[in-house]
């Protein structure tokens, strides 16, 4: 079928937003983002949040006016009962306006969103969000991965450290910013398990290490000791495929440190680095509208009875047939 526009909806955690996305532009976008007053993020009370302000984001795009071809709304992985408020909606819509459904993987998402705003083809990806922390690559019809964190992804790390110091959520951009301000290099684990990754204790090692050295100089290190193992298990991806272009997505990726290390590393290896502009880091609609409307020219919908939503969904899951 020809399509010309896609209305997203994504929802997986504390970001509410929607959109309208085309093959050459964003349209239009909203949201509405779920922050807590203290502590992390509570799924019943993001839920909530969603369920309350669904109705107004969602209205703020039909305003546009703005013909969409496809409902395509964020399918997993996430938090379960920020996902089910999220396809509840889009289901209705489909419905509404008698057009097909489609359930996008939210990794994927991120990595279409950024081959999309760069320019890229086939890139190694670094993608490091809240809960993920993945080393993928195109082979075979699907993104596979090559490395993971074994525990907690680095976002979530840096956010429970975050919350250790007192900051509000999300810590990552704050700790970035003391970040900047440290001198010292404190010594934190450094845990890279073949292609793996994990960052637990080296989280605990720099709760320890707050109550000796300043906050800064802890925010400088744990930046240099996480980021370190990330870029390790990129080059070593990067090795491995022989391509020579890495893609890095998600909400952590906005951090110009890691960015310079990774820039750096393919400097180093005659690779090309590209980064998205900066709005498409964190979790949007116009990533899961512009993905919808990759998976909706391959005539990847769902129906609605099939349209249940998987919180664990994974990218390696998912067909990719436009690569």
């Amino acid at each position: 079928m020809e399509c010309k526009r896609v209305l997203g909806i994504e929802g997986t955690a504390w970001s509410l937003s929607a959109a309208i996305a085309g093959w050459d532009r964003v349209y239009v976008e909203a949201s509405n983002p779920y922050v807590p007053e203290k502590g992390g993020i509570h799924p019943m009370a993001a839920a909530q949040h969603h369920a309350n302000h669904i109705g107004d984001v969602i209205k703020e795009v039909l305003s546009s006016g703005i013909d969409f071809d496809g409902v395509a709304f964020s399918q997993g992985p996430g938090l379960g009962p920020c996902l089910r408020t999220v396809a509840t909606a889009a289901r209705a819509l489909a419905l509404a306006y008698d057009v097909p459904l489609i359930g996008v993987n939210h990794c994927v998402a991120h990595i279409e969103v950024g081959r999309w705003q760069t320019g890229c083809y086939d890139p190694v990806v670094l993608y490091v969000s809240g809960a993920n922390s993945q080393v993928l690559a195109y082979r075979a019809g699907r993104y596979r991965i090559f490395g993971e964190t074994l525990d907690i992804g680095i976002g979530n790390a840096l956010d429970k450290f975050g919350r250790y110091l007192g900051l509000q959520h999300p810590g990552g951009p704050k700790i970035e910013a003391l970040a900047k301000e440290g001198k010292q290099y404190i010594e934190l684990p450094y845990v890279v398990k073949g292609m793996d990754l994990s960052f637990s204790g080296m989280m605990s090692a720099a709760k320890d290490a707050a109550q000796r050295y300043s906050k800064e100089d802890v925010c400088f290190s744990l930046q240099e000791n996480s980021f370190a193992m990330l870029v390790e298990v990129t080059e070593r991806a990067l090795a491995h495929t022989g391509k020579n272009e890495v893609l890095i997505g998600g909400g952590v990726g906005a951090n110009m440190r890691l960015q310079k290390m990774l820039e750096d590393m393919c400097n180093d290896r005659g690779a090309r680095f590209y980064a998205p502009p900066r709005r498409y880091f964190g979790d949007n609609g116009s990533m899961i509208a512009y993905t919808g409307l990759l998976q909706l020219k391959y005539d990847m919908t769902l129906e609605v009875e099939d349209s249940a939503v998987n919180p664990c969904y994974r990218p390696d899951e998912v067909d990719i047939p436009w690569l």
